[in-house]
């Protein structure tokens, strides 16, 4: 008897960074979110009056495709994007050793170990889907600072994408195998950092955290990071065990890996590092990476 085998498409690995490519339903969304497409070029244009006035922080661009990622990501209202633009200029200021001089492709390492990586596909929502296996990291073969390094060239990436700046990403922290030589690495100031990347400081929203598989080592592990942890991000956090069925009801499986019960294979995070190297090359993606002090050559 034949059995009907359902086969996943062709998995491709872009980056859809033009405003054509939005959908209708999420420019609905987007509509809701505050963003009115006849008094657009008026907000943006206030939100550049509103940074010179205020004078905080000094943007290295200050164009209107730039501006309008920061607006997207706090819902159009000046005074919270405006902090969110200090914030992400304080955070690159502290840690020009993530951007400065960094080269992406030296971080395909990341990806033969699979610590982490960004689905080529969206969940049903449309959010980009985050992914940190930090059970199997060896920190002595990748250092803290590289998972870092490796989450802002993501990070910076999704933000030039218009329909993650509307949706934003949701990330799955899986937990198997997490040990003491892990948790020695995850200091507060680690914390801090991480959770500035994902919530406070990038220009680009995480509507979720998930944790998944955690072990009893994860009480301690949160202790760490629940004080960084606001109100909002609390009620985006959602524990779910090994149960798949729990973290299906926030993503359906056909837009999940197979480990998590879904229908996708797993993909590396040295793929995104090579279509950045090669289909980015002539599409301004990589003139932008460079600004922020990434290296290509």
């Amino acid at each position: 008897m034949a059995t009907n085998v359902r086969k996943m498409p062709a998995i491709e690995y872009k980056l859809n960074i033009t405003e054509e490519e939005i959908p209708e339903s999420i420019r609905l969304i987007a509509e809701q979110q505050g963003e009115c497409q006849k008094s657009k070029q008026e907000t943006i244009a206030q939100f550049r009056d509103y940074i010179l006035e205020h004078n905080d922080c000094q943007p290295h661009r200050n164009d209107d495709k730039y501006l309008e990622k920061f607006l997207r990501a706090r819902y159009w209202k000046l005074g919270n994007s405006y902090k969110l633009l200090c914030s992400y200029y304080k955070f690159r200021e502290e840690n020009k050793n993530y951007y400065e001089k960094v080269r992406p492709i030296d971080l395909r390492h990341l990806g033969d170990e699979n610590i982490l990586t960004v689905t080529p596909y969206r969940d049903q929502l449309g959010h980009r889907i985050l992914i940190y296996r930090f059970g199997i990291w060896r920190p002595n073969r990748v250092t803290v600072d590289d998972i870092f390094r490796a989450t802002i060239i993501l990070q910076e990436l999704g933000s030039m994408e218009p329909i993650s700046q509307i949706m934003g990403g949701v990330a799955i922290f899986d937990l198997k195998d997490l040990g003491l030589e892990h948790l020695i690495h995850l200091s507060p100031g680690v914390a801090q950092k991480m959770l500035a990347l994902l919530v406070t400081s990038m220009p680009i929203r995480t509507s979720a955290l998930h944790i998944v598989n955690q072990n009893w080592l994860f009480n301690a592990a949160f202790k760490i990071f629940k004080p960084f942890l606001n109100a909002s991000m609390r009620e985006r956090l959602f524990i779910h065990g090994s149960d798949m069925s729990s973290l299906h009801k926030h993503i359906n499986p056909e837009n999940l890996p197979k480990r998590y019960g879904g229908l996708h294979e797993d993909y590396s995070y040295t793929l995104w590092l090579e279509m950045l190297e090669q289909q980015c090359a002539n599409s301004g993606v990589q003139k932008e990476m460079e600004q922020l002090g990434f290296i290509f050559d």
